[in-house]
């Protein structure tokens, strides 16, 4: 008997190697599923369907639902047993079937690759030995003879798959078209790729990273900022932009300019979820932009003009806010004792200086550490141990709701 709604509990959603557990609802209308961590809800409308498949996987079960723009979701976690409560759900109300996949588990590493809407399925003796979904791609090089993808980490996943190289021999029978840079232009036609499309805005040459360190050639492009240095060259999609903060330096001869970014940018294993920029405050620059007059009222509503001048922190504070479309941070209201807009401070084991602002407190620069108001459920001023009553200085402990203590300590009396 097919029911008009069918729920499952323990549901896991394949995101980037991650396994996200929820609950799948099918409806007469489509498919919902819910994150548990998160509450994130993906919906998925029946028209929009396009194919079921179910196979077996490593833990359990899986139903791949395929989706007519090529986007495919994997939800695992299925016992044997749900496969014909599935199938007569999906017959009765999506009008499909619940295509029965057989694995290759031969363990071959030769076969015949096939691009699939957004997936490229390898496949040995006419079954599917492992398919890869390629959204997930971040990079794609070509060598001789062979193609090599790179992918998207996702910082949940316990073990992630990193790279992946197909050796693709060149048949005898002189083809047309070369088959590594056939192979490398599929993969780059549904890949997830940042790639530099025309001139950048505007480039800054020799900007000096605290986070990470070093000199690189900062190029702001309408959709993502490009950091070229001689060893790394980092890309940061505006939209993995949380916050962006100005911050004066306590010796007011520099200026910070910070962004805050999710998911971060990394370098090997290393994760840095903040960008440090450090200005002279009397470096001055100008440059005329890239951009028509049109493009400036148009994208930008006029906020910045086609020739800037000025000090270059005002100039990369005014470009980053109109392109990002994010306000920037100053202090607040607050001075110290000296007139500051913030206090020396140690964090860990480096020194630096702890912001307040009008929302939060951020701490540069090594480690940057950001703490908003809202997240903080105690703070503890605590005078530091075996001082004597003579000591000069005290920690200021701020304890987060989900149990985290960050201790900001030498603070003067």
């Amino acid at each position: 008997m097919a029911t008009d709604v069918l729920e499952y509990n323990d549901i896991h959603l394949l995101v980037r190697g991650a396994l996200n557990d929820g609950r799948l609802k099918l409806h007469k209308g489509g498919v919902i599923f819910k994150a548990n961590k998160t509450g994130k809800l993906e919906q998925v409308a029946a028209a929009d369907i396009e194919s079921t498949q179910w196979m077996r996987v490593a833990r359990g079960f899986e139903l791949n639902v395929a989706l007519t723009n090529g986007l495919q979701f994997k939800f695992e976690g299925f016992k044997e047993g749900d496969y014909d409560q599935l199938a007569a759900f999906l017959k009765k109300h999506f009008q499909m079937d619940l295509e029965e996949v057989e694995l290759s588990v031969k363990g071959w590493n030769w076969g015949v690759a096939k691009f699939k809407g957004s997936s490229l399925c390898f496949e040995v003796d006419e079954k599917p030995a492992f398919i890869v979904p390629l959204k997930d791609v971040s990079q794609a090089t070509t060598g001789k003879n062979e193609v090599t993808l790179e992918f998207h980490q996702h910082d949940d996943a316990q073990i992630c798959l990193m790279e992946m190289r197909f050796y693709i021999p060149t048949t005898s029978d002189a083809p047309t078209e070369d088959p590594v840079k056939d192979f490398h232009r599929q993969v780059l036609e549904k890949a997830d790729i940042i790639q530099a499309t025309g001139d950048a805005i505007v480039t800054i040459p020799d900007v000096a990273c605290l986070t990470p360190r070093g000199r690189y050639n900062m190029k702001v492009f309408p959709s993502f900022l490009q950091l070229h240095g001689k060893t790394y060259d980092y890309k940061i999609p505006y939209t993995s932009v949380l916050r962006l903060f100005l911050l004066p330096h306590k010796d007011q001869r520099f200026m910070f300019f910070v962004i805050s970014m999710d998911p971060p940018i990394k370098q090997g294993q290393t994760r840095y979820p903040f960008l440090i920029i450090q200005f002279g405050k009397d470096e001055e620059f100008d440059v005329k932009l890239n951009l028509s007059e049109e493009e400036l009222k148009e994208k930008y509503d006029g906020k910045i003009t086609q020739e800037m001048d000025g000090p270059i922190y005002e100039i990369v504070s005014r470009l980053m806010k109109a392109v990002v479309g994010r306000r920037i941070t100053v202090p607040g209201t607050f001075k110290s004792h000296s007139g500051l807009s913030c206090i020396t401070c140690s964090y860990k084991a480096g020194s630096g200086m702890l912001y307040p602002l009008e929302r939060g407190f951020i701490f540069v620069h090594k480690p940057p550490v950001h703490v908003r108001f809202d997240e903080i459920s105690s703070v503890n001023f605590a005078r530091v141990a075996g001082g004597g009553g003579s000591s000069r200085s005290f920690d200021f402990e701020v304890e987060t709701k989900t149990g985290t203590t960050y201790v900001f300590s030498s603070i003067e009396k």
